[in-house]
């Protein structure tokens, strides 16, 4: 079976809901062909292992362990879903703390065990400040560290199909940007129904002012909608996007939907968040996106939020000061 590449990628988390469909999505999707699933909890990982190995995949290796320092050695590439899961009636931000510190531990363990990797992909919630904290306390360059973003801008793509009753296909540059949670800002000036842009058709009969007002708080609750309907939170859709991230990282196609990264020295600072961005073989690459009036109003609003958060963690003494930052990781402003 030939990959992309033959490097050593580690997925954490991997006996949970989105770590074990990642890991077959990985192995399907032809990533590497040295994948190493790790989880503290040992039962159920062997379990995951045993029915990937049962699957009689060839040409890749699949290792197991619970025991980061050998599941992080020599890794290139990393996902990691490790965090708690989101239950109903919480929302993203109401995972900050306990999940805060598992992010730092990890950035620590990044460091330690594998200072050498290629590049990270966070996906556990608050993405945007958990990816914050793995880049800061593991010492890796901006490029290499990422978030899984893109959920909300694919959720904005499928309720414009619904609604337009079109091919998911016709859909095109469905942006969402700022923060993965509640205060995102959905832009609508740069996506194209059919080849129409979108903005010339709300107001319209066929996309009325609270159809889009609808739609737009549709794709903000989207996390709470699957919940609700499956008992748990999303776990098929953030296992493929993220692949699809590292995917491209490692040579593959490209990805095609925001990422969040980590901004400064701009209207944006020392914060992690959904920019328009692009992943290829030397990091991870943003520019600032430009809407319209509302769009950036929503956009300063999102980052506003963010900053709340991290704040919050630097008051409570979960975080030291920015000012302090620099020490712990030179490459950050």
């Amino acid at each position: 079976m030939k990959t992309l590449t033959t490097e050593k990628l580690t997925i954490v988390g991997a006996a949970g809901m989105i770590g074990s469909n990642m890991a077959q999505s990985a192995i399907l999707m032809k990533l590497s062909s040295n994948i190493c699933l790790y989880d503290p909890y040992a039962k159920g990982l062997e379990g995951v292992a045993e029915e990937l190995l049962q699957c009689g995949f060839k040409g890749v290796t699949i290792t197991y362990t619970s025991d980061i320092k050998e599941a992080l050695k020599d890794s290139k590439y990393v996902i990691t879903s490790g965090g708690a899961a989101r239950k109903e009636g919480m929302t993203r931000e109401d995972l900050l703390k306990g999940n805060a510190e598992i992010a730092i531990q990890f950035g620590k363990d990044i460091k330690q065990y594998c200072p050498d990797v290629k590049h990270v992909v966070v996906i556990f919630n608050p993405a945007d400040i958990t990816g914050l904290l793995v880049l800061l306390y593991s010492g890796l360059k901006p490029s290499q560290v990422s978030t899984l973003a893109a959920l909300d801008s694919t959720r904005l793509r499928n309720e414009l199909a619904k609604h337009f009753h079109i091919h998911p296909d016709k859909i095109t540059r469905c942006r969402t940007y700022g923060g993965h949670g509640e205060q995102m800002a959905v832009f609508s000036s740069t996506a194209s129904v059919n080849g129409k842009p979108l903005s010339d058709l709300i107001g319209t009969p066929s996309l009325t002012n609270e159809e889009w007002q609808n739609i737009k708080e549709r794709v903000i609750q989207g996390g709470k909608k699957i919940i609700e309907l499956r008992g748990r939170s999303s776990f098929q859709s953030p296992s493929f996007l993220s692949l699809e991230m590292i995917g491209a990282i490692m040579g593959g196609p490209s990805f095609e939907w925001p990422v969040g990264v980590y901004v400064s020295g701009g209207d944006f600072n020392h914060i992690m968040m959904a920019m328009e961005t692009s992943l290829d073989e030397s990091g991870v690459h943003y520019k600032k996106p430009n809407g319209r009036k509302e769009e950036q109003d929503a956009l300063n609003q999102s980052y506003k939020h963010l900053c709340a958060l991290r704040d919050e963690l630097i008051g409570s003494g979960v975080i030291p000061p920015i000012s302090e930052w620099k020490g712990i990781n030179s490459n950050l402003d």
